[in-house]
């Protein structure tokens, strides 16, 4: 695979939500890596780099230190364009860190004005006058609400984005997105010369989505979900900065066992185990019950020493509903019923991988984020789709199959199809 040179930098405030962008990236033509953590010496030659950081729940001042640290990493290797991708829910508390971050990487940027669309139809995410559903649900009525660490009570991304930054938030409204790039690029400037600094804007449909990545071509900072990048690729194509590629979702071959782990408490985990539990082998820990990482990891190889298989997947989920959560959080804390769920399902994943796993999905930002780390993954060549939002990936230096899956993301049936040739 030949290439040109990094054209798109892309910052992503977690380890899920990187891969769902480089996934949408790649399914549009452009070869991607994605870079776990800070870079760290020089990058991996592809159109686009994506840098995962952990930084959607660290301290504001962290998230926004390590955001501008990426940015010069990725401006230095000759990055045309920066893309700060968060998740196509929001998730942030009224301090951050989308603001804080967003408002970092414009100074850095001297541009002044950037969107905020976080949406992502495929997903079932749509921003309708400025309000945020999840299906046919505002986003305060659709579970997001009882997130453990970023619950959202508000569906009015204007008000929401308002209470994180000092710029000004305005909104593009469905009517000029439906009109199309021109009239969307007309209410940027109505925006701008107002004294806007953000643009939360309306997206129901994939086209509305084009539509408005033709109207940011010339944005040096982009700011949203994956689903804002599918217009993105064909604007470097017009600049004759891209060349048409049809491999650039090629991977090795996948050998080894097959695993799931679920860390998420999301609503559609619980209903992917839920489904698994019919077909497959499924371990479900209790750390209410085990509140000890080393002593959950014990019970996890233990159970999967004869169940290890190339014909089908085992699954071993720490999720829990919204009451067990809170139980946890109430008997250790809420940070310390976090790093529990983590250090023991990151202790799981470094045992199976010992035990000949080479298909490995993890389910949740947070599991994925610390089993990534535990593994000592570098970087991660990004392959075909599963679902929306969710490629195999081919972790180095591991030579594993990886896939990385928001806890939100995925049909019913994902732990089996995923495994499907």
């Amino acid at each position: 695979m030949s290439h040109q040179g990094l054209i798109l930098g892309c910052i992503a405030d977690d380890f899920t939500g990187a891969t769902d962008l480089a996934a949408m990236l790649v399914a549009h033509g452009m070869a991607t890596v994605q870079v776990i953590g800070v870079p760290q010496g020089p990058l991996p030659q592809a159109d686009a780099v994506v840098v995962a950081l952990k930084s959607r729940t660290a301290p504001v001042q962290q998230a926004v230190a390590e955001s501008l640290t990426a940015c010069e990493a990725l401006l230095g290797a000759g990055a045309r364009q920066i893309f700060f991708k968060y998740c196509s829910t929001f998730d942030s508390t009224d301090e951050g860190n989308i603001g804080p971050v967003a408002d970092a990487l414009m100074r850095r940027l001297q541009s002044g004005f950037a969107i905020a669309c976080p949406a992502f139809p495929a997903n079932g995410r749509s921003i309708f006058q400025g309000h945020l559903f999840v299906g046919d649900r505002l986003l305060n009525e659709s579970g997001m609400e009882n997130h453990p660490l970023t619950p959202m009570r508000d569906a009015n991304l204007v008000r929401v984005l308002s209470r994180q930054t000092d710029g000004g938030v305005g909104l593009v409204p469905f009517a000029a997105v439906d009109a199309g790039e021109a009239a969307i690029r007309r209410e940027f400037h109505r925006l701008r010369d107002s004294g806007r600094r953000y643009a939360i804007t309306d997206a129901v449909t994939d086209e509305h989505l084009l539509a408005i990545g033709a109207a940011c071509a010339e944005h040096a900072l982009i700011t949203g979900g994956s689903g804002i990048a599918m217009g993105l690729p064909e604007n470097f194509r017009a600049q004759g900065l891209l060349p048409e590629r049809d491999d650039a979702d090629e991977l090795p071959e996948a050998r080894g066992s097959m695993a799931v782990i679920a860390g998420s408490c999301s609503r559609a985990t619980l209903g992917q185990i839920g489904l698994a539990r019919d077909h497959v082998p499924v371990l479900e820990l209790d750390a209410l019950a085990t509140p000890d990482a080393s002593a959950l990891a014990a019970l996890a190889r233990d159970w999967v020493r004869d169940r290890l298989s190339t014909e089908r997947p085992v699954v071993i989920a720490a999720s829990a509903p919204p009451d067990k959560v809170r139980a946890l959080q109430d008997k250790l804390g809420r940070e310390a019923a976090g790093a529990l769920v983590e250090e023991a399902l990151s202790r799981i994943a470094t045992d199976l991988v010992a035990q000949g796993v080479g298909q490995l999905v993890i389910a949740g930002g947070e599991t994925s984020g610390a089993v990534v780390q535990r593994l000592g993954i570098t970087s991660l060549r990004i392959g075909p789709q599963i679902d929306p939002g969710v490629p195999w990936t081919y972790a180095e230096p591991a030579g594993l199959h990886l896939a990385l899956k928001s806890g939100n993301f995925g049909a019913r049936d994902f732990f089996l199809k995923a495994f499907q040739p």
